[in-house]
């Protein structure tokens, strides 16, 4: 233990105040002059140890975006701005938030209205975000490059979610929840809402997917709140992820609207530096203490050094990562394997005893419509033939 402690540059006293326990506790443990019994205590040393780890603990992520553009030529934002090819995308004659059609490759959409008011929107939730980076890299092209054209093109940020992963579990949602319900929190959110495993709330379609425990700061309602949740236990319940084995433990989710949203995608463009955009929004919204009952004043309590630590002391700075993802269509393979595949098994069987070729049949006079054509076309394209080259 003494060994990993100063190959990550921590001094007894921290790694003893982020454990609770004396510096000469700590001291006759690391010379082995005292032996924890306890295996429970034993994973928690090493938990909270890990939680020091330089090799970057934190990374951000885009997670989600909506920007609309004050043009009705959807065409010239794909092939501009998208830098991809316009015959690529599939046309639907339907479309969310009061737009009349889209064009979608994969999760990345974007919206066209004939009213120049509502003018063309683009949105990339997380898939859409994951699937995006995947055109970015084959364009040899960062996410600052595309923000930077798309403010040029006088695009308006109507939404961006900023997602920073915990992938040491140095945050504790139990504790942060209690935490609120204690009033060890100094905040200038009003509100808060803490939803345990297998509960959701029905505010936002995307919230309703179990996420193990998950505290909310401010209103669903208003221009900027804070979700933070177990993003392994999610991982767990959505996609069959030991929780042991999640990559990202925790994630802290900054949710922008509007002013707020392009307030904080100018600052990031300006400065480049992550770790200042972000934790300069978080400081000024939230801070979490220990209660001391010796100090009435809730301002002169002490920072949680958990959270202290989250927010910057003694840890590797913030750094803008990608996760590139090619578009599947696994929601349809997931759907076919839930929902048809069993049927389909049963006819194959039944086929099989009584010497008939129905199956065989109905899947060769099945008719590919012209969405069909287009997705096995989006499917086989390599992405190097989806973009266009700058």
């Amino acid at each position: 233990m003494k060994a990993k402690r100063e190959s990550y540059g921590i001094s007894q006293n921290r790694l003893a105040t982020a454990l609770g326990v004396s510096r000469e506790y700590l001291n006759r443990l690391e010379n082995g002059k005292y032996q924890v019994q306890s295996i429970e205590k034993k994973n928690y040393i090493i938990e909270v140890l890990e939680r020091f780890d330089p090799n970057a603990p934190l990374n951000l992520m885009f997670d989600y975006l909506r920007i609309r553009f004050p043009t009705t030529n959807a065409r010239a934002i794909i092939e501009n701005l998208l830098q991809m090819r316009f015959d690529q995308m599939l046309h639907e004659d339907y479309a969310y938030y009061k737009y009349a059609e889209h064009y979608a490759y994969g999760d990345i959409m974007v919206m066209v209205s004939p009213d120049e008011e509502k003018g063309v929107l683009l949105e990339l939730k997380g898939k859409g975000c994951r699937q995006f980076e995947n055109v970015l890299v084959a364009q040899c092209r960062s996410w600052y490059e595309f923000l930077t054209d798309c403010l040029c093109a006088e695009g308006i940020i109507k939404r961006l979610d900023l997602a920073v992963n915990d992938m040491k579990g140095i945050l504790d949602i139990g504790e942060l929840i209690k935490k609120s319900e204690t009033e060890e929190c100094i905040s200038l959110f009003r509100t808060f809402n803490s939803y345990s495993s297998g509960e959701f709330t029905r505010e936002t379609d995307e919230d309703k997917l179990g996420m193990g425990r998950t505290l909310y700061l401010g209103s669903f309602k208003s221009e900027i709140y804070f979700c933070i949740y177990e993003k392994d236990y999610e991982q767990y319940i959505k996609n069959g992820v030991p929780i042991e084995e999640a990559p990202i433990k925790n994630r802290f989710e900054i949710r922008l609207m509007n002013d707020r949203a392009e307030n904080a995608l100018k600052d990031l463009l300006t400065y480049q530096n992550e770790e200042k955009t972000v934790f300069e929004i978080i400081n000024r919204y939230v801070t979490f203490v220990d209660r001391n009952p010796k100090q009435p004043k809730k301002s002169r309590w002490n920072i949680n050094p958990l959270w202290e630590y989250f927010i910057g002391k003694d840890r590797a700075k913030l750094k803008l990562t990608t996760q590139p993802e090619p578009y599947t269509y696994d929601r349809t393979i997931n759907w076919l394997g839930t929902q048809v595949a069993p049927t389909l098994k049963l006819s194959m069987k039944i086929d099989e005893k009584n010497g008939t070729n129905t199956v065989n049949r109905i899947i060769e006079n099945a008719k590919l419509s012209e969405k069909h054509m287009r997705i096995f076309k989006q499917q086989t394209t390599p992405i190097e033939e989806v973009i266009i080259p700058r």
